[in-house]
């Protein structure tokens, strides 16, 4: 009900800004406008209600006028330039959202649904103040659910820019504070000088005074607004019943000023102002420094994290393989059967078959024709196409995709870890200052509160934090300098734990290129090989590619293209209907017994002949199995029969480590069974029918050669041509662990010694805060020298 109030503004007790337009009375409380009323009651349902607690005003303020501000989104040009994919009624958005600022935020923002029932999912990257909505776009439009963010006071910065600005982790407000205290502890340092050269015998004790209150007067600002972010920090987690770093050093704040404005207002001392203000001064040094390093750490990540992926470009009618990072608007690019589109594109084909899974998780396939807009993380299912595109390569959004929820793993225990220490850290060090305190009250009082805030500045748990992601990602980026590129940095850790290898064979422990192809059955014309050549020319897998490297015919048009894993490829050519694959497939029995390396060949039912694949095994794969096997338990999974185990049975224990006649199923229940019996497995195969046994294994490696196949499945994707240097890989994943571990270890005894100089009153606040940034820059110097020195037999025989 509505009673606008002529007399007085209510204040909203949601966004705390007055009711301009009118009051909502609901819940014994005021709100300006149904939005707020809504949210509220969400919050207040789901017991988040302690969102109004987190800021000294409630809430944040609604834009209540919106009026026609975003009416430019109902232009389908515009709108569709802002999407990331849209595709039928299934669209997704990325908006930068400045406001979110809390745990409620994050909580509020991924419950959209809730609030709009075109919402499907939306997701909250919090250190990116990122939002990523997926909404029916028949029931909703992207107007209105940017309205939505803008009425419950999440409204986002929208650029239409072709290039998104770099959004900046430090404000200006941070540089404010540290200018107030930066300023105030020089004009403090100023006023003290008699003080510090002992001569307050010749200054009046007026002026002592008054140079002591001058003092506090620069202190106040100091203490109410550059340390502001402590307090905050500190009164946010204790209403979250949890402790963080800024508790301890809020106290020290607090501990110091009070004891130094006692001593000049009481005339019993002159306090420690200097101090005071020098000490928030470089622990706001510090911070930036810390975000400093996080940006560039963030930058590195997001640089390295690219798609290793080549594409086959057409120029003038020619063919060239082009890295993923090179293509541009406007080039012509092959798609074959199961390849990631790397852009958004125009289907210059006259029809395609898209799996969009990769984007929104359906896998069923969208019919698309000559003309119509592919998007980015779309797959062709079939046969080759040709698209054009229309944007940039974004690889940022593709590695986005690849880390999306749908194929993430179970969280590696490190950052639990590191969480339990800084939680149990800060406890141990509040008990401990407290236990100094009172001991120093009978010693020496006059000194009892700088030894406390020192025990409480000097131990610091930010070297912890700092260490993980350091370590992991300064050795992703060297992992992929060398040629294994590793979706984020968990598959780093998971690696360390691993101690079982599985491997693949086709294509993976054996070469794909330039294998011997010989044919045996039925003389082909040039007309049949035309068509065999142009259906394996469609796919990707090793076999096939073989095949169609020994026939080099000319290609005809397909008129229907399907590939079933672990059996073979199908298509229609000029009316007649082709089948390549396994005797049991092709033949629909299997009179003879065929090698898996054989692929028999019907046309209209008939069996002409098969082709045998001479295939070899990767140079320098002996000494690698051979070093391997002495830190790893082996195994084989192969679609091939058992007539190829004598060439594969001096690498691996015994029989039962070596399976045969295996079915992409049959690999993923193989893994489930070794990871019930406790085994930590690292899966490598070609991608292509291990798909679910790579996303199955605690770390799934496909090796790429040629133009690379994306498995989304997979953890890393390794460059074929280092594949001899695994072992170098999983060495270093160790190795980085253990420094890690010596970071803690480092950690910990730096915040031993500090603390025992501490607690005996040796260590001034001034000094602790020197030295607590110090610890950050000593961590990460470490971790990156000893990485790259740990790094430096990777790609070699060791």
């Amino acid at each position: 009900m509505s009673n606008p109030n002529p007399h007085t503004k209510a204040t909203c007790y949601h966004c705390g800004g007055p009711c301009d337009t009118g009051v909502i009375h609901a819940h014994d409380k005021t709100f300006c406008c149904e939005g707020c009323k809504m949210v509220f009651e969400l919050l207040d349902e789901n017991e988040m209600c302690a969102y109004y607690d987190l800021e000294e005003n409630p809430g944040i303020r609604i834009n209540s006028d919106l009026g026609e501000k975003y009416k430019f989104l109902d232009n389908e040009e515009v709108a569709e330039s802002l999407l990331d994919f849209h595709e039928e009624d299934v669209a997704k958005v990325t908006f930068y959202v400045p406001k979110i600022h809390c745990s409620s935020c994050i909580w509020l923002l991924e419950h959209l649904n809730r609030l709009d029932s075109s919402v499907i999912r939306s997701q909250v990257n919090f250190l990116k103040k990122e939002v990523y909505v997926t909404f029916n776009a028949e029931e909703g439009s992207l107007r209105s659910l940017v309205e939505l963010l803008a009425t419950i006071g999440y409204e986002p910065a929208i650029n239409l820019g072709s290039d998104k600005k770099k959004k900046k982790t430090i404000g200006k407000p941070f540089y404010y504070k540290l200018g107030v205290a930066g300023f105030a502890f020089g004009n403090i340092m100023l006023l003290s000088f008699p003080e510090y050269l002992s001569i307050n015998d010749i200054v009046d004790d007026q002026y002592q005074k008054l140079f002591g209150y001058l003092n506090l007067a620069l202190a106040l600002p100091v203490f109410l607004y550059s340390a502001s972010d402590y307090y905050k920090s500190a009164y946010k987690a204790l209403k979250g019943k949890f402790v963080n770093i800024d508790l301890p050093i809020s106290i020290g704040i607090i501990a110091l000023f009070l004891r130094s404005t006692t001593e000049i207002v009481t005339g019993t001392g002159v306090g420690f102002m200097d101090s005071f203000a020098m000490f928030v001064f470089l622990l706001l040094v510090g911070k930036w420094y810390q975000e400093y390093t996080y940006q560039a750490l963030s930058f590195e990540r997001d640089y390295k994290s690219y798609f290793p992926i080549a594409v086959s470009k057409i120029v003038d009618g020619a063919k060239e393989i082009i890295p993923l990072k090179n293509v541009v608007v406007g080039d012509i690019l092959e798609i074959k059967n199961k390849e990631l589109i790397p852009a958004d594109s125009v289907l210059t084909s006259d029809e395609a078959r898209i799996d969009y899974s990769f984007v929104t998780g359906e896998s069923q396939p969208v019919h698309k024709h000559k003309g119509d807009k592919l998007f980015a993380g779309g797959r062709q299912m079939g046969a080759s196409i040709e698209v054009e595109t229309i944007k940039p390569v974004s690889q940022s959004y593709l590695t986005n995709l690849w880390n999306q929820e749908a194929f993430q793993k179970a969280e590696t225990p490190i950052n639990s870890i590191v969480n339990r220490m800084s939680r149990y850290f800060t406890i141990g060090v509040l008990i401990l200052a407290t236990i100094t305190f009172v001991i120093w009250l009978f010693l020496d009082s006059s000194s009892a509160v700088q030894v406390f805030t020192s025990v409480l500045i000097v131990a610091c748990p930010c070297a912890l934090a700092l260490t993980v992601p350091f370590t992991f990602g300064n050795a992703m980026r060297i992992l992929g300098k060398n040629g294994l590129f590793l979706k984020n940095t968990d598959a780093i850790e998971k690696m360390a734990y691993s101690d079982t290898l599985i491997f693949d064979k086709t294509g993976t422990i054996t070469l794909s290129k330039n294998a011997t192809v010989v044919y045996d059955g039925e003389a082909l014309n040039d007309e049949v090989k035309r068509w065999v050549y142009s259906l394996t020319n469609q796919s990707n897998h090793p076999v096939s590619k073989a095949i169609a490297n020994s026939l080099q015919s000319d290609p005809v048009p397909i008129q229907y293209f399907e590939e079933y894993e672990g059996k073979g490829i199908e298509a229609k050519i000029d009316g007649h209907h082709l089948l390549l694959g396994k005797s049991s497939w092709v033949q629909q029995s299997d009179p003879i017994k065929a090698l898996s390396t054989e692929s028999y060949l019907a046309v209209d039912g008939k069996v002409l002949g098969k082709f045998t694949l001479q295939k070899e095994f990767r140079p320098g794969l002996n000494s690698l199995l051979t070093r391997l096997k002495e830190k790893f338990e082996m195994f084989l999974l192969s679609g091939d029969n058992e007539a190829e185990m004598e060439r594969v049975q001096p690498y691996f224990e015994d029989r039962k480590h070596m399976q045969f006649n295996q079915s992409p199923e049959d690999k993923l229940e193989f893994v489930s069974a070794l990871q019930k019996h406790g085994h930590k497995a690292v899966m490598v195969g070609d991608g292509l029918n291990d798909a679910g046994a790579l996303k199955k294994a605690d770390v799934g490696i496909a090796v790429a050669e040629d133009v690379y196949q994306f498995s989304p499945a997979c953890d890393g994707i390794l460059d074929a041509s280092s594949f001899s240097y695994l072992d170098t890989y999983l060495d270093f994943s160790k190795k980085a662990l253990r420094i890690v571990k010596i970071s803690f270890g480092i950690s910990i005894a730096y915040n031993t010694i500090g603390m025992f100089f501490a607690v005996q009153g040796l260590l001034t606040p001034i000094l602790a805060a020197i030295l607590m940034p110090l610890s950050s820059i000593t961590v990460v110097a470490f971790t990156t020298i000893a990485t790259r020195w740990a790094g430096r037999l990777i790609g070699s025989d060791q």
